[in-house]
């Protein structure tokens, strides 16, 4: 008789409370107000009169084991023993006493970390997975990150923004396409080139066909051998159909290149969320640096960080002025493939004799 198989342990996420600073397990639900005393730095006080400090760091996502002990030993030197992840990937050490927060921010700085990206600042960007892991990228977005942030490092560290800024890349637009403030996504701009030889013994066709959003793959036979043909006047160049199929190789050092989408919103706080809107196209995809997009990224915050309201969202400021005096403040062309053309883009069009100049 078969042995009795063993069931599986569904515990889900680790409880995180075990992890939190003793001071926010006790007043869980209980938080008065917050202030912001510096860039970087979050005071809490709870109903009771509990405070708790906030040291926010610059960090990156993909963190070496040297990195995270230097980290975790500031922790226990400095602070008391407590930290956590935000969402952008940066840590933070929670003091419940004032007078450990300047030798700790030192203890940071010495070790070579900024302080910052809380209030109206450009925080960490966000990224998607990049060359280091993902099998279908046409760029390394975490190497978009970094060299954004060393030219953004000082929007990182003061608040001097009329908003927060929230950037993203995505190493291809069909998989991780992520939305932000500003969005830097990788576009492919040719469709996949076949190699017939090999897709009768590595792809499994129907399910390279299924893949497709919209239909531009079908089987085909090919020197007498079953293969794949790709419609190019539907294919989309997304970039979906190689992960089932790497003969399908669709990845260019010279045709892939970068797109930069302005606008997303996802906060409900003053008007609905917004998706982001393509204003840059076909920048070169130029490692290790990428200095046209990251010059084009600097011209679109420059203009904001001049032009906007208090505490109006990139989103909300370009619906104030409208998109074409936006164009023309971030002095980037616009051409006839920024509109939307597809069936449903009737919603997103201006239907009335209202028009901003």
């Amino acid at each position: 008789m078969a042995k009795e198989m063993r069931e599986p342990i569904e515990t889900g996420c680790p409880d995180p409370f075990q992890y939190m600073h003793p001071v926010m397990r006790r007043n869980f639900g209980m938080w008065a107000y917050h202030t912001h005393p510096r860039p970087g730095v979050l005071m809490h006080v709870a109903k009771n009169g509990d405070k708790v400090w906030t040291i926010r760091v610059g960090t990156q996502r993909i963190l070496d084991v040297f990195t995270l002990r230097t980290l975790c030993d500031i922790g226990d030197t400095y602070g008391e023993g407590y930290v956590h992840f935000t969402i952008r990937s940066n840590i933070e050490y929670m003091v419940t006493d004032e007078a450990k927060v300047q030798p700790l921010i030192d203890a940071i700085e010495k070790a070579g970390f900024i302080v910052g990206g809380t209030q109206n600042s450009v925080t960490m960007i966000s990224h998607t997975q990049g060359w280091l892991h993902c099998d279908i990228p046409g760029t390394d977005a975490s190497g978009v990150v970094k060299s954004m942030m060393d030219e953004l490092i000082d929007e990182f560290r003061n608040a001097n923004m009329p908003n927060r800024v929230h950037i993203t890349t995505s190493c291809c637009q069909i998989n991780c396409g992520g939305q932000g403030d500003i969005a830097i996504n990788v576009q492919h701009t040719k469709p996949p080139k076949i190699n017939h030889d090999l897709v009768a013994n590595v792809c499994e066709r129907p399910s390279v066909v299924a893949r497709c959003p919209v239909a531009a793959i079908r089987p085909a036979m090919v020197n007498g051998k079953p293969s794949l043909e790709v419609d190019e006047k539907k294919c989309i160049c997304c970039g979906a159909c190689f992960p089932p199929c790497p003969p399908m190789q669709i990845n260019d050092a010279e045709h892939t290149k970068l797109a930069i989408w302005v606008g997303g919103n996802h906060s409900n706080a003053r008007g609905k969320p917004t998706f982001q809107k393509l204003v840059a196209a076909g920048i070169p995809n130029n490692p290790p640096r990428w200095p046209e997009a990251t010059a084009i990224v600097k011209k679109i915050l420059k203009a904001y960080k001049e032009g906007a309201r208090d505490w109006e969202r990139i989103n909300e400021w370009i619906e104030r002025i409208g998109w074409p005096r936006f164009f023309e403040e971030v002095e980037l062309p616009f051409t006839k493939y920024h509109i939307d053309n597809w069936r449903g883009s009737r919603k997103s069009l201006n239907s009335s004799t209202y028009i901003r100049f």
